[in-house]
């Protein structure tokens, strides 16, 4: 088992460096980010107040006159010496898996980290079950809401769930040796992310509770899988924060090659940023290629090349260019290249901005460009973080390559940044260079990465198809 070492990835585009949020979303991961909670009452760390009432997870009150007040107390029954041991009381009804320091009401005596507590709200009946970690940025870690009494039995059947949904009701083994095989939050299983590539499983743990239980669950994962191999990954911070002990050994998986629809790749798990590959654009990946027989294609950000391997393969690209700032990832997609035994790509080691900008120049245009960047929100605060001036001004430079009438992708994995404030940085890059956009699609993760009703912002890949109109 290993660290992801965070500091050994390279600089990315614009000379901006990647530094995932402690509690970034389980998602590839990512990816890309992973388990960062965007609902205001959440921001512990801002002094936010929790939420007055359920009817707040995710859409106004009903009734605002209702809301509850900051200064006004919260009335919590006292515990009963019947509850069974351990437990917690939260003092807010919340139906986020995240339940935060000032949310907490109590708790038993002598609560061990990493256990499997019942939960109780404020007025002392039942309301669910989670691990707890006094220690942890999010002490409660919910996986299951309502009145029954459940126990670690849960977890087996949780599981088989999470595979279900791949396997039975997706499919995916039909047209693709990698997927997600577990979403931490969208699976009720807060803190745990499980990828699959091909015969091996890796395996990203942000939770102590988690941690403590892989033991058990990881030969039962294999059995449904039919997988027979596996890699831990913990970020070192979280570990430090969970209190979870790593032992920092050789692991015995490196690499794997994989299939994903007619393209074939080789996941690097010791070179790969997260779990290896961004399972999360599989769909995205394929629209593309029903899209670009004949055309000229640039993929900026490329990453290890699975837009512009989808794009030459499966959609019959006249030509395309990829540009990554990566010098390890450009290099694993001149392999995956050369995998597929494909020729006719243009792969480039430099930094997007800079590229862009030279072409531009140069008066480069392609009639299809894809911009797939790393996360560049990494806070709320526009003045603390300029990742959303980043968004802006990229995909300025990069609409400005695109002939007119041509096609333009963009996307975006910054869970920080929703949909709709997304698509106006992409517009306002556009209109600021006289362009004008005609959408035609919005899409986002792929389906193995389910999003929860209760947790909704972990949903944090938008993905924007467009066609370019102006610069004539």
């Amino acid at each position: 088992m290993k660290f992801t070492k965070k500091d050994g990835q390279p600089p990315r585009e614009g000379g901006y460096q990647p530094s995932d949020s402690i509690y970034g979303f389980d998602q590839q991961d990512a990816g890309r980010e992973r388990e960062q909670r965007s609902a205001p009452w959440q921001r512990e760390e801002r002094g936010a107040r929790p939420p007055a009432s359920m009817d707040q997870v995710g859409r106004p009150d009903r009734f605002p006159s209702s809301r509850r007040r900051d200064d006004e107390p919260v009335t919590v029954k006292a515990p009963d010496a019947s509850w069974p041991e351990p437990w917690v009381q939260i003092k807010y009804f919340s139906y986020s898996p995240a339940v935060y320091p000032r949310m907490l009401a109590g708790t038993s005596p002598n609560i061990k980290p990493g256990a499997f507590v019942t939960i109780y709200d404020r007025n002392g009946e039942r309301f669910g079950a989670g691990f707890y970690n006094a220690r942890a940025r999010v002490p409660l870690r919910a996986v299951w809401h309502g009145p029954n009494e459940i126990t670690e039995d849960y977890f087996p059947a949780a599981l088989e769930r999470a595979v279900s949904l791949r396997r039975s009701v997706l499919r995916l083994d039909d047209s693709t040796e990698a997927y997600r095989v577990i979403s931490s939050d969208g699976d009720g299983l807060s803190g745990l992310s499980v990828d699959r590539y091909a015969d091996v499983l890796c395996i990203e743990v942000h939770s102590l509770g988690v941690w403590q239980r892989l033991d058990l669950w990881i030969p039962r994962l294999h059995e449904l899988c039919g997988t027979n191999r596996h890699l831990v990954r913990v970020d070192p911070d979280i570990a430090r924060i969970e209190g979870i002990r790593v032992l920092d050994k050789e692991e015995a998986v490196r690499s794997v090659r994989i299939r994903e629809n007619s393209v074939r790749y080789e996941v690097n798990f010791d070179e790969g940023h997260k779990t290896g590959f961004f399972c999360d654009q599989r769909d995205n990946r394929r629209l593309l290629s029903t899209l670009t027989r004949g055309l000229r294609v640039l993929d900026l950000c490329t990453y290890t090349g699975g837009f512009a391997l989808s794009a030459k393969i499966s959609g019959e690209a006249a030509e395309v260019t990829a540009v990554d700032l990566d010098e390890k990832a450009i290099a694993q997609a001149k392999r995956n290249a050369n995998l597929n035994v494909c020729r006719g790509i243009d792969w480039v080691h430099t930094d997007a901005f800079t590229y862009a900008r030279t072409m531009i120049r140069n008066g480069e245009k392609w009639d299809c460009v894809v911009l797939d960047p790393p996360k560049l929100v990494h806070s709320r605060d526009s003045e603390e973080d300029d990742g959303r001036k980043k968004y802006e001004d990229l995909n300025g430079l990069a609409i400005q390559l695109v002939k007119p009438g041509g096609l333009f992708i963009s996307c975006s994995c910054s869970g920080l940044v929703d949909e709709a404030e997304f698509e106006r940085l992409v517009i306002k890059g556009a209109h600021r260079n006289k362009r004008r956009l005609q959408f035609f699609n919005k899409t986002g993760a792929s389906p193995d990465h389910p999003i929860m009703s209760n947790c909704l912002e972990s949903r944090y890949l938008k993905v924007l198809w467009a066609r370019v109109m102006g610069g004539e």
